[in-house]
């Protein structure tokens, strides 16, 4: 991390415990966390030693909370017309990217880390695969990384947060359902073979499902690696043209 980097990400996440909204989130999320891991996952119910039910649930809660953390990550700025001075700084375009992507990445990291009490919990009632967990808690983190590139370039193209969340949220949902057989059906009625399997393999269930079964498969690192950059190399072109226009 460089140190212009470092300096945009410490400012950035100063920024999200300043006011009451970032705990109200992390409450929000642990609360939503554990309404779903024991009353409709049925954690207790199932009588098995793992988190199954506590994961997945997660792109679904992520569906909707990693747009509204990423929806001001510029879109404030460009309605306060601070972004002004902040591209003045002696500074990078691409560390000032960098830098809010990685604090509210850290940020969610944050509220993820707090739900270390199931953790416990079913390391009390049971014996359960360890590896298992910390892999899924690595797919939860990679896919929130991911929604999070996404939301924080369809950011930087408007002034409004609303508008930024909406189409953040829709954006968002194909790239989660893109694998499932709703989707899968409707394209494979009138596309070729090839270009099912490429709507397939940009599904985050799926990928996502296969890490929190223990499976930590190079692609799907990989997948996830290369969609956070791409987004962010989007996110750098977007601003530099509303800079330039």
């Amino acid at each position: 991390m460089t140190g212009g980097t470092a300096a945009i990400f410490r400012r950035e996440l100063a920024g999200y415990f300043a006011t009451p909204v970032a705990f109200v989130f992390i409450i929000i999320f642990l609360l939503l966390n554990g309404i779903f891991t024991f009353y409709v996952g049925g954690f207790f119910e199932r009588g098995q030693a793992d988190l199954r039910p506590f994961f997945m649930f997660h792109p679904w809660l992520y569906l909707l909370l990693m747009p509204a953390i990423a929806m001001r990550l510029w879109a404030e700025e460009r309605r306060s017309g601070s972004i002004e001075l902040l591209l003045t700084l002696p500074v990078h375009l691409y560390e000032v990217v960098l830098g809010k992507f990685l604090a509210a990445w850290c940020f969610t990291a944050i509220a993820l880390a707090l739900t270390f009490p199931i953790w416990l919990t079913v390391s009390f009632l049971g014996h359960p695969d360890q590896g298992v967990i910390l892999a899924g808690y690595l797919g939860s983190l990679l896919m929130a990384g991911g929604y999070l590139a996404i939301c924080a370039c369809l950011s930087a193209t408007t002034r409004n947060q609303v508008i930024a969340f909406v189409v953040g949220v829709i954006v968002c949902l194909l790239f989660t359902v893109s694998g499932t057989p709703i989707v899968l059906d409707l394209v494979s009625a009138w596309a070729p073979h090839t270009l099912v399997d490429t709507i397939a393999s940009f599904s985050f269930l799926a990928r996502f499902d296969s890490i929190v079964e223990g499976v930590i498969d190079v692609r799907d690192l990989i997948y996830f690696a290369s969609l956070i950059a791409f987004w962010l190399f989007a996110n750098a072109v977007v601003v530099e043209l509303r800079k330039a226009g």
